[in-house]
């Protein structure tokens, strides 16, 4: 089984192309996006992900990797295509279902089908595999399937899709056994097997884990704020208890993981998972929340005009993403209020909403400072010097960072 034909050249399935064309394998990469095609075949590409742009184009080059907008034969098809929450926040299998379709006149006999995109539990068997029947081949025989969704962070992909442990769902054992065998050729980790729905619930529960819990930090905060605590002493002395861990709150969550995948599984059962569904609730409300604040700081030091300093606009520390950003959703808020907002993100090169400033720029003159993204290069910052270069003096800050003036 030495060549793969991957559907879906995203965060994900780019990455994972290039790795795998790294260890002999043959990728057939495919996307519907024809000017993202264009510009990897044309070795002219600028992605987020540190490190990809040079490991896309040494793929590219060694000829082991081809983008294309089209499927071919293979013996491996790899699904890895995004699966965005509709209105409803359901999942959207939309793109699923196309790239299982699409694939169905190159199914051969012996072949091997991988889902990685994240799904609602029950997707491989209910969705997936009627349709590849379609192909007349007898699945979990003549036609293996699997389900392994990414467990990676943004800013990380490369290191963590090799180091990080993996989970492979089969349709049957031996679609669990001949996956395990495409992943053990790249992953460092340790692989376990179990069923595709299983496997498909793991994942959703992995980020719901870690919703919850930041949701818990997030109504903390809230809490501490009514009662005039300060929010980070609680935590830090909380987290003195050996069986006690609180994350830290901020302006809400983003991504496309975290703050979606929750949704799915109470799309499975919305009577059950009452408190995964309030969690959502919780983290969504942040960004109003943090709005608020800075609207009441602002009338209580009574500025009819106030400039608005916002540092940060990704969704998360280190990474120019702005999928889902929390801190995004703060900023045009405060801009329908009225207000005058300049951002500085570091991290972020295209921003056709406004212009970005520097970080002199930001604070020059400003009434208000509100942090909202704990990049590396904020942490450095003394607040007490930008203070001398604001002409009000109103910090909030939604990270932590400058816990003295919490």
């Amino acid at each position: 089984m030495k060549k793969v034909c991957l559907i879906g050249l995203g965060c994900i399935g780019l990455p994972t192309s290039c790795i795998l064309s790294g260890k002999g394998f043959k990728v057939v990469g495919v996307d519907t996006n024809q000017k993202l095609v264009e510009e990897l075949n044309q070795v002219n590409i600028d992605p987020l992900e540190p490190g990809l742009a040079g490991l896309a184009n040494s793929a590219i080059k060694s000829g082991n990797f081809i983008p294309k907008l089209s499927p071919e034969e293979a013996d491996v098809f790899m699904i890895c295509v995004p699966t965005p929450p509709t209105d409803e926040n359901k999942a959207d299998l939309t793109y699923v279902k196309d790239a299982a379709k699409s694939v169905l006149p190159y199914l051969r006999k012996g072949n091997l089908v991988i889902l990685e995109s994240t799904v609602p539990p029950g997707t491989t068997e209910e969705i997936l595999k009627p349709i590849l029947e379609k192909s007349r081949l007898k699945i979990g025989n003549e036609l293996c399937l699997a389900y392994c969704p990414e467990r990676v962070l943004p800013g990380n992909i490369l290191k963590e899709l090799v180091e990080n442990n993996r989970i492979i769902g089969g349709i049957n054992p031996e679609s669990a056994e001949l996956a395990k065998e495409i992943y053990q050729s790249f992953v460092e980790g340790e692989i376990y097997l179990t069923d595709a729905t299983t496997a498909e619930m793991v994942k959703l529960v992995e980020n719901s884990f870690r919703d919850v819990n930041i949701a818990f930090a997030n109504e903390l905060s809230r809490i501490c704020d009514k009662l005039n605590l300060k929010i980070w002493e609680v935590i830090e002395l909380a987290n003195k208890h050996p069986r006690v861990s609180i994350l830290k709150p901020g302006p809400g969550v983003g991504g496309h993981c975290v703050a979606v995948d929750p949704f799915f599984i109470v799309e499975k059962a919305p009577e059950e998972a009452k408190l995964i569904k309030t969690a959502r609730s919780v983290n969504d409300s942040m960004p109003d929340y943090i709005v608020e604040k800075v609207e009441r700081a602002v009338k209580e030091a009574e500025i009819k005009t106030p400039i608005i300093a916002c540092f940060g606009i990704a969704y998360k520390a280190g990474t120019g993403d702005l999928r889902g950003s929390p801190a995004l959703k703060v900023v045009r808020r405060l801009r329908e209020k009225g207000y005058t907002v300049r951002v500085c993100d570091p991290y972020i090169k295209y921003f056709t909403e406004s212009p970005l400033f520097s970080l002199e720029e930001t604070v020059q003159g400003a009434d208000c400072l509100v942090l909202l993204v704990d990049h590396k290069e904020f942490k450095k910052i003394n607040p007490h010097e930008l203070l001398k270069k604001m002409r009000g003096s109103l910090i909030i800050d939604t990270r932590g960072i400058w816990l003295s003036n919490e």
